[in-house]
């Protein structure tokens, strides 16, 4: 009974411990790895891809990393970067954080849910969430201010 105490004494804690505030968000992210890139690189179509074949998928790979911020701004505002017909386009939408580690993305085309799964000053690792994402995680690093 005692361990069951303390169990449950220690994942409360550890609930709330992980609480992050929005105001923590704010400033501009880079998309530095992405497990889904992982997946087309592990893929029969890379693996017997001839050289230029394969320099050119890994150029798309760097120039989506290379173009995908998050900009969290006040009053609860995402600008970031998109990809619509190959081209990179910039989007805004209106951001919620639910239970301090879940992001609620108000887009046009509808809602999208991520979960904060590790957070620093200078790293944040989202999860998507949605019955056909198998993207995997996303880690951004901050992009410190000059």
């Amino acid at each position: 009974m005692h361990l069951s105490l303390l169990t449950s004494f220690l994942l409360t804690w550890a609930a709330v411990f992980n609480q992050i505030e929005y105001k923590q968000l704010i400033g501009s992210w880079q998309l530095t790895h992405f497990e889904g890139m992982e997946k087309l690189v592990n893929s029969s179509q890379y693996q017997t891809a001839n050289a230029m074949e394969r320099a050119s998928m890994d150029a798309r790979i760097n120039y989506r990393l290379e173009n995908t911020v998050y900009q969290f701004e006040a009053g609860d505002v995402l600008k970031f970067t998109d990809f619509e017909n190959q081209q990179v386009v910039q989007k805004e939408a209106k951001i919620e954080l639910i239970e301090g580690n879940m992001l609620l993305i108000h887009e046009e085309k509808g809602d999208r849910l991520a979960k904060i799964i590790e957070f620093t000053d200078k790293k944040m690792v989202l999860l998507p969430v949605s019955k056909s994402s198998a993207s995997g995680k996303l880690i951004f690093e901050r992009i410190e201010k000059k």
